[in-house]
């Protein structure tokens, strides 16, 4: 039998997608999150709150590997809510461990970003950079099996607001011009999101 996954945060953006390749892979996928996405029949879905530790603990419970793709993930919106990103971006990554330890889960999987190495990405960089170190602390003390996949600048089919390709298009389209907040000299590597999915199967 395959290994038993649980996404957390899995009716986002690119945990959506890595639960239909998981399932093509005939994976058993179980995705915990807030709001339900359009997913196979095969997918169990359990609604609830990342921040909620017996809602967690109820998920992680029966399964081999874990993906958190549970964040707040807008540059933009952590600037203003620094305390809230601790909680979702750190708080819940140490939770999630410590029910992963309890229930021996064989590998935890964490999203993270390329801002985790960047001085630019204000309270959101800060709170990967944390969550990476607990994650690399845990494995050092508890010998907790980890990935952390450092994701870059994503684009494709069912993208939000705060997606950097879609904010441009959306400008495109609304102000007839393509309106660009970042600095002039930066550059950008975009991947596919489905693309992106494939390399996430452990």
């Amino acid at each position: 039998m395959k290994n038993r996954v649980l996404i957390i945060g899995g009716s986002g953006f690119i945990g959506s997608k890595v639960a239909h390749n998981l399932i093509r892979s005939n994976y058993s996928v179980t995705v915990f999150d807030k709001k339900k996405s359009l997913f196979d029949k095969k997918v169990r879905f359990l609604q609830g709150d990342v921040l909620n530790i017996k809602s967690l603990e109820k998920a992680v419970k029966g399964h081999d590997i874990i993906y958190n793709f549970a964040a707040l993930a807008d540059i933009d919106e952590a600037r203003y809510k620094p305390s809230e990103t601790i909680k979702i971006n750190i708080l819940a990554v140490s939770n999630i461990l410590q029910i992963s330890l309890k229930y021996k889960i064989k590998r935890f999987i964490q999203a993270s970003s390329i801002y985790a190495m960047s001085n630019e990405g204000g309270f959101y960089a800060c709170s990967k950079r944390a969550s990476e170190d607990y994650i690399q602390e845990f494995n050092k003390m508890y010998k907790i099996d980890y990935t952390i996949l450092r994701f870059g600048s994503l684009y494709g089919p069912n993208a939000d607001q705060t997606n950097g390709i879609k904010k441009m298009i959306l400008s495109a389209k609304k102000q007839k011009k393509i309106v660009y907040r970042g600095n002039r000299s930066a550059t950008r590597r975009y991947i596919h999101v489905e693309d992106a999915a494939i390399l996430c199967k452990e």
